[in-house]
């Protein structure tokens, strides 16, 4: 049985359920099995001993997500031994284009499209639109949440500075 937060967003001004458990600091991260652009598995074990950056967009086509990532994208040039990537739903093609389209080539996009796999693990599926919430967490090398915003408006852009020093400072641990 799935996890069901009812308002626990906004969207567009409208009160929005969330399916899947909140995330909190502390938590150990969730599995998830997402795709890569070239249709490939990605898996939180993929970058297993790395500190990361998961960077939750609705979609990348609209603004915000297109800054958001892009921001992101920036950041993770300054950062050793950091994974940042960008999960959404849109499907892996786009993703592709997008990101060559934008010159985005240090942020890794994933597409949670086909089964919600990290939506439904971190609790950012919006449930009537099947897309996914703003939100952004850091994970540590041990696999450890030690940074979790879920924006309250996914229009919202999210903090940008918090996540990034909570990355440097557990890259340092």
């Amino acid at each position: 049985m799935t996890i069901e937060r009812e308002a626990a967003i906004t969207f567009k001004g409208a009160a929005k359920t969330l399916l899947g458990p909140e995330i909190r600091v502390g938590d150990q991260a969730p599995a998830f099995t997402a795709l890569a652009n070239d249709l490939s598995p990605v898996t939180l074990d993929d970058s297993k001993g790395q500190v990361r950056i998961i960077s939750v967009v609705p979609s990348l086509d609209t603004g915000v997500c297109d800054a958001q990532t892009r921001r992101f994208n920036e950041e993770a040039g300054k950062l050793d031994n950091v994974k940042v990537l960008t999960v959404s739903v849109d499907l892996p093609f786009a993703q592709k284009r997008w990101c060559g389209a934008a010159g985005i080539d240090q942020v890794q996009t994933v597409s949670d499209h086909r089964d919600l796999s990290f939506g439904t693990a971190y609790g950012v599926v919006i449930k009537d639109l099947r897309l996914l919430t703003r939100a952004v967490f850091v994970v540590d090398k041990n696999d450890k949440v030690i940074y979790v915003e879920y924006c309250p408006e996914a229009t919202d852009h999210p903090n940008y500075e918090a996540p990034v020093e909570a990355a440097k400072k557990a890259n340092q641990a």
